[in-house]
């Protein structure tokens, strides 16, 4: 083989390379398709025009969730207490585990559907995602780091400048492009895929079967007061008779101060619950009949008890086995398998 043909060869893989790296960027620009709302949910409460999704913002966010430098050792990401295959809870575990194993107080609440939230945490006291970080960065049990040590941290990294000029227009690190970026992944975080969903929207073939629908029957009976569609929660705060734990959580009051919000704690989703487990604030309840046989007939009457859970001086919501099985099977239509195995929402 001559010169001359080894030259045609080179050029030829040159070519060859080049169309498959144009072809992965092109792949990669098409996939990105920024925030869409799910044809079967309201609009969105984030204001999305103060902070719109950007491909660039969103990636730098994503790297900033699954980064340990957020914390004072550099062992704890966003994402070691929010997993992706546990519906972005810390599965596992009834309260979250920090730095150096601290055990905080509270369970991981799922990153999910948060563009359509108004308040956040179990109890309370955040009403803005742009702000929701700093709770958990700054907590003692949980990250136990400062904001000035991390924008120092990422500031030294040529990676992370790289960001967010690119998303930001400016190298400088600060507290409204790293908060605003971290907002742009975790209101992609977006559950709505669904069989319920797919039955909801009517596409092709999807339907509930007959013990599904008579549990989605029963649940709009029982339960949809407070676990209303579509993201099943009406993102109020509610004491739902757990009784009073042995930390003495007092749930809202803290962030409020009034005696009427004395143990009441944010209404939790019900999608994706086959991998939220364990359940409740702190985490009780390692299974869904727990929590089911809970509202049947272990309802204590506690200081601000939702009057749903008492009526005619009967405590909670009697169910029996069938209707433990029918809200059962609805219950898992709520399971979103395209969610917990996104690549986009994974770590890259």
């Amino acid at each position: 083989m001559n010169s001359r043909h080894l030259t045609v060869i080179f050029l030829l893989g040159l070519f060859i390379l080049a169309c498959k790296k144009d072809g992965l960027v092109m792949e990669k620009a098409e996939r990105w398709l920024g925030f869409k709302k799910p044809a079967n949910f309201p609009e969105p409460v984030y204001k999305l025009a103060n902070n719109p999704v950007t491909r660039e913002g969103f990636e730098l966010g994503r790297a900033l969730f699954y980064e340990p430098r957020l914390s004072r050792d550099n062992t704890i990401a966003c994402g070691s207490c929010h997993i992706q295959s546990s519906a972005f809870t810390q599965h596992g575990h009834d309260v979250s585990h920090g730095i150096e194993d601290r055990l905080g107080t509270r369970n991981s609440p799922p990153i999910m559907n948060l563009a359509w939230n108004k308040a956040f945490m179990w109890g309370g006291g955040v009403y803005d995602l742009d702000l929701q970080p700093i709770t958990p960065i700054t907590a003692h049990e949980e990250m136990d780091e400062s904001l000035a040590n991390i924008y120092a941290k990422l500031q030294a990294m040529p990676k992370y400048r790289a960001m967010f000029k690119a998303a930001f227009g400016s190298e400088e690190i600060g507290t409204v492009p790293f908060m605003k970026a971290l907002s742009q992944f975790m209101v992609m975080c977006i559950s709505s895929n669904s069989k319920y969903d797919k039955v909801m929207r009517k596409e092709a073939g999807a339907s509930f079967t007959a013990l599904e629908q008579e549990g989605y029957m029963l649940f709009k009976e029982k339960c949809a007061s407070c676990h209303s569609e579509p993201l099943f929660t009406d993102g109020s705060f509610r004491n739902n008779g757990l009784g009073i734990g042995p930390i003495n959580d007092q749930g809202l009051y803290p962030a409020t101060l009034k005696e009427t919000d004395l143990y009441r704690f944010k209404v939790p989703s019900l999608r994706n619950l086959s991998y939220t487990g364990p359940y409740m604030h702190d985490g009780r309840f390692l299974t869904l009949n727990g929590v089911l046989e809970h509202y049947n007939a272990e309802v204590q009457d506690t200081p601000n008890l939702d009057p749903r859970l008492k009526r005619d001086g009967v405590l909670g919501i009697r169910l029996s086995s069938d209707d433990k099985m029918k809200l059962t099977a609805f219950l898992s239509t709520l399971n979103d398998t395209e969610f917990i195995n996104n690549k986009l929402l994974a770590e890259q």
